[in-house]
């Protein structure tokens, strides 16, 4: 960040210089009336978008390993460690404050002067989802000066100092999709929007959505409120068609979803004993193969035997490289093969959308919320809600579910069948399936705030003798699990040093501190 703004500073000083010298004729190539100088809110929306994904997916890398979706033995990221003097696990670091920052300011700029409030709430709605994203995966971060002009070094700002501010532009992005007034409309809007079409009502329920992750998250705070929660969640998305979905081509590797074949990135990956234990029945019944998740088939691969196998993130089990060879990766495919463009599966295909956001996970945020509350009916109701639109998004992306196989599966002993049966495990375990493959930094909110397999502050353990930590920890860390990740290297570390020592973010177990939001 700083680095760019010292080259800014450098062509307005030469900028200077050519003009003071009456060098004019030099710049006119610059003011072409065809080519518009000004960005428009309408030219810099739709690839904001691809910027979301890019963020998520390009730290997937190493959070999957971290939270277990993905294994394989591939990087530190299992290990709960990091990489010294590499920008590796910075990616939403730079879609936050490059990829989108200064383009959502460009926008508002733009729309604030057309009286287009649309565009303004969108722009609004993204920083909220931004800001959210990037204080969950780093914990402190720059909120204050991030884009004061002529400024070189970036004070950090606490952890709920961020989470007020994302309240404060969910809930001002919502009142400019209500506003009536003004020169927006879904027309002016639809083209740019790649995922709403300029549909007004969506983006308020995605609004609630980020709010309802804001508040989600405050368990262990003394000023946690799960009727808030609900009430958010209640105006958030309403079913699958609401879900926030960014879309791919899929037809290069420049236009295809970075987790499919084209792109090639995902081949030493493998699937985990935690989702095989979750689909096949073992951690619901405590009996392997006892209940079959329909959604199994389409989510993961069996080996060439036909039995579901996983790995533990951090080690090469279930043993040997022979029989890690035997567990397929993402794509659906044995040792480390590449399937060719068009192929892979679920969330893995080169044309297939990534969702940033889920009806489902809204319902299990309400049956944790409810659950938390003591109203066990409206938490069974959400908590089967979650369950039922899961397997519907997943029969989208591979063999159709039908209506027999689902029914069977919801009146199974993976299910509970009643609201005095339900338990929190249940509603958070289902969740963490739901969320495979695109909830990377919800489903981590929800491992800290619990603790991973230690619980939180008033006993709730729902992931105990499930999420196993890997066989040693990453050698910095000192025995503990990782909470956060340091701030973008080739900003910051080369930077912006000084700043950094503030938040302790020069010591060597830095990611291993807790969050704000995680401690009482």
């Amino acid at each position: 960040m700083i680095r760019k703004m010292k080259k800014i500073y450098t062509v307005m000083v030469v900028l200077a210089v050519f003009l003071s010298a009456g060098c004019k004729k030099y710049l006119d190539v610059n003011t072409d009336p065809a080519t518009p100088q000004t960005p428009e809110n309408r030219t810099l929306t739709p690839p904001l978008f691809a910027q979301m994904e890019r963020g998520i997916q390009f730290d997937a890398r190493y959070l999957g390993g971290v939270i277990q979706y993905f294994g394989g033995a591939v990087n530190v990221g299992e290990s709960h460690g990091w990489i010294p003097g590499s920008d590796a696990m910075g990616e939403i670091w730079r879609t936050n404050y490059y990829g989108l920052g200064a383009n959502l300011n460009l926008i508002i700029d733009d729309s604030q002067v057309k009286q287009e409030y649309n565009f303004i709430g969108l722009a609004q709605a993204l920083k909220a989802w931004s800001w959210q994203t990037t204080t969950d995966y780093h914990g402190d971060i720059i909120l204050k000066q991030a884009y004061e002009p002529n400024r070189f070094v970036f004070d950090y700002d606490k952890q709920e100092d961020v989470y007020a501010e994302v309240v404060r532009l969910a809930n001002e992005s919502i009142a400019n999709f209500s506003r009536t007034d003004g020169t927006g409309s879904v027309a002016k809007m639809s083209a740019a929007d790649l995922v709403y079409a300029g549909d007004n009502a969506k983006w308020i329920k995605f609004n609630y959505g980020i709010l309802a992750r804001n508040a989600s998250n405050l368990v262990n705070k003394a000023n946690y409120n799960p009727a808030k929660v609900i009430e958010y969640v209640d105006k958030a998305l309403s079913s699958n068609a609401d879900n926030f979905i960014v879309p791919n081509t899929g037809s290069t590797s420049a236009n295809g979803n970075f987790f499919g074949p084209l792109r090639a990135n995902l081949a030493s990956y493998r699937q985990t004993r935690m989702i095989v234990g979750l689909l096949d029945g073992t951690y619901f019944t405590g009996t392997t193969g006892a209940v079959i998740d329909p959604r199994i088939s389409t989510m993961i691969t069996p080996s060439a035997d036909n039995v579901y196998r996983g790995t533990i993130p951090g080690s090469s089990d279930p043993g040997t490289a022979a029989l890690k060879n035997q567990i397929p990766n993402p794509w659906g495919v044995l040792a480390s093969a590449n399937p060719g463009a068009g192929f892979g599966k679920y969330l893995f295909k080169d044309n297939v959308g990534f969702p940033i956001m889920t009806y489902s996970e809204m319902q299990f945020i309400k049956a944790e919320a409810a659950f938390r509350k003591g109203d066990l009916s409206i938490a069974y109701t959400a908590y089967l809600n979650g369950i039922t639109s899961s397997i519907d998004f997943v029969s989208t992306l591979g063999t159709a579910i039908t209506t027999t196989q689902k029914n069977t599966y919801m009146a199974s002993a993976a299910v509970k069948q009643s609201a005095s049966a339900l338990t929190l495990r249940d509603i958070m375990l289902q969740k963490y399936l739901a969320l495979y493959g695109y909830g990377f930094v919800e489903t981590w909110c929800d491992l800290r705030k619990y603790n991973y397999n230690t619980g939180d502050v008033k006993g709730n353990n729902p992931y105990a003798g499930v999420f196993v930590f890997p066989n040693s920890f990453y050698a910095d860390n000192g025995g503990k699990p990782a909470q956060r990740y340091r701030p973008r290297y080739n900003s910051e570390y080369l930077w912006n040093v000084a700043a950094l020592k503030v938040i302790g973010a020069d010591q060597p177990d830095y990611h291993t501190y807790k969050m704000w939001f995680s401690q009482p």
